[in-house]
């Protein structure tokens, strides 16, 4: 089976499975990265102004907010990755699937931790019972059990089916998180950018729209490498139980040949008697 994905990895191995999960793709995304975070870094701690309401605690929503953005995008490759894989049995949507699930649970954490951090001094509280960070939470919590219901059973296409299923449930949570604030009273604040104009403008703004691309480019760069790892793992226990199985069978080759049935019947022992 060769590696799925135009963007292979460099380095291939006599079986055809990449040895690295890095390519020239990589490389590059992984530069961006670290050039664009170079700017956000300091255009959010140092540069932009604070917010006349919030202060400096404005400046957790450099990071919180593009985190939600791409637990949102993590989301989707879950529920993406689910759908097409019931649909079409692709081994390629299935590990799509999986890598989704794991960076959901990074951005998804980031997100709830940087909302605490910024709602203590805004709020009072790190955390309130708020329709909205609920329903994150439960999401955080779905994300964590897509990722262990893959660890729960060996049998590779139960696996895949369950995992699928269990990620089609993150769309209705999604969604309720996304209109929370909208459905219900809420102190979560709405949304900031909308059709109709924008609550920020200048250096801020910019800021915002910066370190929502550079994370965007480091998703993209975590979603290819995520992917990379779990197909080689993937091949790595197919390959196991392959080696597993030849062992077996080479165990049980001298059994059977030192094992003979004879086909006479046993002699006929004479007894005492003169019969």
């Amino acid at each position: 089976m060769t590696a799925p994905m135009d963007q292979r990895a460099d380095a291939v191995g006599p079986s055809g499975v990449p040895d690295s999960t890095s390519s020239k793709v990589t490389r590059v995304l992984g530069i961006i990265s670290l050039i664009g975070m170079a700017f956000v870094i300091p255009l959010g701690l140092l540069w932009t102004p604070a917010d006349g309401t919030q202060g400096d605690a404005v400046r957790l929503l450099y990071v919180h907010v593009p985190s939600a953005w791409l637990m949102y995008l993590s989301v989707f490759a879950v529920v993406a990755g689910g759908v097409m894989y019931l649909w079409k049995g692709s081994q390629f949507w299935d590990l799509v699937g999986e890598a989704g699930a794991e960076i959901g649970v990074l951005f998804c954490s980031t997100t709830l931790i940087s909302g605490m951090l910024w709602g203590r001094p805004i709020w009072g509280a790190y955390w309130v019972w708020d329709a909205r960070l609920t329903s994150t939470a439960l999401l955080l919590v779905l994300l964590i059990g897509c990722v262990a219901l893959r660890r729960t059973t060996f049998d590779l296409e139960s696996r895949r089916r369950r995992s699928a299923w269990l990620g089609l449930s993150l769309l209705p949570n999604a969604i309720i998180i996304h209109f929370a604030v909208d459905w219900w009273r809420s102190l979560h604040q709405t949304a900031t950018i909308r059709p109709t104009g924008a609550e920020i403008e200048g250096l801020q703004l910019f800021t915002w729209i910066l370190a929502g691309v550079i994370f965007m480019v480091i998703w993209v760069w975590m979603m290819i490498h995520r992917f990379r790892i779990a197909y080689l793992t993937e091949q790595l226990d197919v390959y196991g139980r392959s080696v597993a199985l030849e062992e077996r069978r080479a165990e049980a080759v001298p059994v059977a040949a030192t094992t003979e049935v004879s086909a006479d019947p046993p002699p006929i022992q004479d007894g005492d008697s003169d019969g």
